[in-house]
């Protein structure tokens, strides 16, 4: 072990201390993989929903994030980075927009075996909004040749802090009940933060930068549809699909 690794190694862990007083869990260097796409899982049904999340009035302008606290996180990037709140495309898709069926189904959703992999590289993570299933793997990667923690604040599951203080390393975690809105953050880089859902099914999907999105393998029947923004809330309609139909509905939100 070198010397700047003892060096790191001993402030990731009073890091740690000085937040939720956890420590790193399953946590390995490992080569950092790629995000991968919310799952599709077991599905019992032969229908899709798809449709688009629009944007309705004049979008906010995303602002310029200011890496300039850490060099090694500057120099990642040759182009300015921008929040992901609120990003509409230039057809006024709005994206990072959670959308579900909320109600409606029946029987139980084994969970599948494949993570969802939550990255962080050029000191962001990737993806900005994601969805997951109760009991399915996360696996939280830093690709960065530089310390994160990752503080995640869900209320419904157990709270967590982890510190990754060395490339490749990767953390798995996995929540045991549903809950939306669940927060990571950073303390060392307090730019970076993600929003995860958690649902107990697998028909779910997140809007493109298009606006657009679909949920397949859909079983027979009707349901509550919810789409999620982190800033303009939550809408439903209810939608019917019969086996082997594709179905098309649209949300809208506004705000300033």
């Amino acid at each position: 072990m070198t010397r700047d690794h003892r060096i790191w190694t001993l402030f990731a862990a009073v890091l740690v201390a000085l937040g939720c007083g956890s420590k790193p869990e399953n946590a390995t260097a490992e080569p950092a993989t790629a995000p991968a796409a919310a799952p599709s899982g077991a599905a019992a049904g032969t229908a899709s929903i798809s449709g688009t999340v629009k944007f309705n009035g004049t979008a906010p302008q995303a602002t310029p994030v200011s890496m300039a606290a850490d060099p090694a996180c500057q120099q990642k990037h040759t182009a300015p980075v921008l929040t992901e709140d609120v990003v509409v495309g230039a057809g006024g898709g709005l994206q990072h927009v959670f959308v579900y069926v909320k109600s409606g189904l029946s029987g139980a959703f084994p969970a599948p075996a494949t993570p969802v992999v939550l990255d962080q590289a050029g000191c962001w993570y990737t993806p900005h909004v994601f969805g997951i299933q109760t009991n399915q793997p996360l696996e939280i990667v830093n690709s960065d040749a530089t310390l994160h923690n990752v503080n995640a604040k869900p209320v419904a599951n157990a709270p967590f802090n982890i510190a990754q203080p060395v490339q490749g390393m990767k953390t798995t975690k996995k929540f045991a009940k549903p809950e939306l809105n669940v927060k990571f953050k950073c303390n060392v880089h307090p730019w970076m933060r993600a929003i995860g859902h958690v649902v107990e099914s697998p028909y779910f999907a997140v809007s493109g930068p298009d606006g657009a999105f679909t949920i397949t393998g859909v079983p027979a029947g009707t349901y509550t549809l919810e789409a999620v923004h982190e800033k303009y809330g939550a809408q439903t309609q209810q939608v019917t699909v019969g086996d082997g139909q594709a179905q098309s509905v649209s949300f809208s939100f506004s705000g300033s």
